[in-house]
């Protein structure tokens, strides 16, 4: 009996052993961005052509995939600044925003290939400070035409109240979000005591469908939560104009709640099966324990004209490997992928299992880390820190 136990034993312990596990090879291919600043702004418009920013006034254009990033001037009075975030049209023109308190909020934009910059809103509270700006799209005529649908600048709570503005007209004036037109009026997001947003990677919010619409997700001691607006009462007018009201939702994540931990980053990914409808991925951790990560999905989210009834909250089986600060999809290799100070980490099933993304035999040891923030392929971290991403192989491997 014991010799038949413990021939068991031996066979479930090298069956175990001799188990498929999955290991995922590539990389990102470290660029030269010129600079030592911590960046943590980053978007790809595509054909060659990608904006970054980050900290000293720093803003970094390329035209070419990245072979080679420009160093823009700093920008007069902007010296200091730490631009956390940015958003590009074209090669010529982009929207950079910076983060600080009060004044030190700003957005400033070129038309002229960061030749020259023009301050156009600057935070009108001084207990304000800017998390996050997002400008949406939707497709033109061809892959090469964007038609702009609409902007959205998110900060921090103040009296009780996220700051949202929006801009209608390509991010030249920007107005109270709900407040900017007669025919739509929306009360203000409420937060919770102790709950803020963080501007780690420009991804606190991201664009749920056409016409001004987003969600954005929170942390801090009051939790961690995604909250969208809804509008009800679906109407159109006489001049085509939606007209109706607004009210933000609020779902809780299961999530680690503290002062440095919570949601830190959102991405979106369009549905097949319904146009207004879009799957959320979220991810964050602790930043000031990045041993402890954590990501959520959230199925078909967010309708456009009514409320979010039942949502599919699915929080990770296996999380990412430490606090991530920003997450996207990849269309094109259909997988979801994110980053952070201590690793990248991508899912192929939704979120529900993540896996470590290590660096290729000719990679530099340390290529999987020190990022801040993404846009497809691109990422940016911190020292100046931007790389590429090469096709990723999902390699069944067994270990002995």
């Amino acid at each position: 009996m014991h010799h038949a136990i413990t021939h068991r034993r031996l066979h479930a312990a090298l069956a175990i052993l001799l188990l498929p596990t999955l290991a995922a090879h590539a990389q990102w291919d470290i660029q030269n961005s010129h600079t030592t600043a911590s960046l943590r702004g980053i978007d790809n418009v595509g054909n060659g052509i990608a904006w970054a920013s980050g900290t000293d006034g720093t803003i970094l254009r390329t035209e070419d995939g990245g072979y080679v990033w420009q160093l823009c001037a700093i920008l007069p009075g902007a010296e200091k600044l730490d631009f956390r975030g940015i958003q590009a049209f074209d090669a010529n023109t982009a929207i950079a925003m910076s983060s600080g308190p009060g004044d030190q909020s700003r957005l400033y934009k070129t038309t002229d290939g960061c030749q020259t910059w023009k301050l156009i809103f600057t935070n009108p509270d001084k207990d304000g400070f800017w998390d996050a700006i997002q400008f949406q799209f939707h497709d033109g005529p061809s892959a090469n035409y964007r038609y702009f649908s609409g902007g959205v600048l998110i900060g921090d709570p103040v009296g009780g109240q996220f700051t949202i503005f929006n801009s209608n007209d390509y991010g030249k004036i920007w107005n109270p979000f709900g407040q900017d037109q007669p025919y739509r009026k929306c009360p203000p997001a409420l937060a919770r005591k102790g709950e803020t947003l963080f501007a780690a990677s420009n991804t606190a919010v991201t664009a749920t469908a056409d016409g001004n619409l987003f969600a954005f997700v929170t942390g801090g001691k009051g939790g961690a939560r995604l909250i969208f607006p809804h509008w009800h009462g679906w109407n159109w007018g006489y001049d085509n104009f939606y007209q109706g009201t607004c009210a933000f939702d609020g779902i809780q994540l299961p999530m680690p709640s503290s002062e440095t931990a919570g949601a830190f980053s959102i991405a979106s990914r369009r549905t097949s099966s319904d146009w207004n409808r879009v799957d959320l991925m979220i991810v964050g951790g602790d930043y000031k324990n990045p041993q402890v990560g954590a990501a959520v999905f959230v199925r078909h989210a967010v309708p456009f004209y009514k409320r979010l009834l039942a949502p599919h909250v699915i929080a990770s089986k296996t999380p990412p490997h430490g606090y991530r600060s920003a997450v996207a999809w990849d269309a094109q290799q259909k997988l979801w992928i994110t980053v952070g100070p201590n690793g990248t980490d991508i899912s192929t099933d939704d979120g529900r299992n993540w896996r470590a993304l290590k660096p290729g035999p000719t990679d530099p040891p340390d290529a999987d880390k020190s990022w801040n923030a993404l846009s497809l392929p691109y990422v940016v971290g911190s020292k100046g820190r931007i790389g590429k991403l090469r096709p990723i192989h999902l390699n069944d491997t067994k270990t002995h």
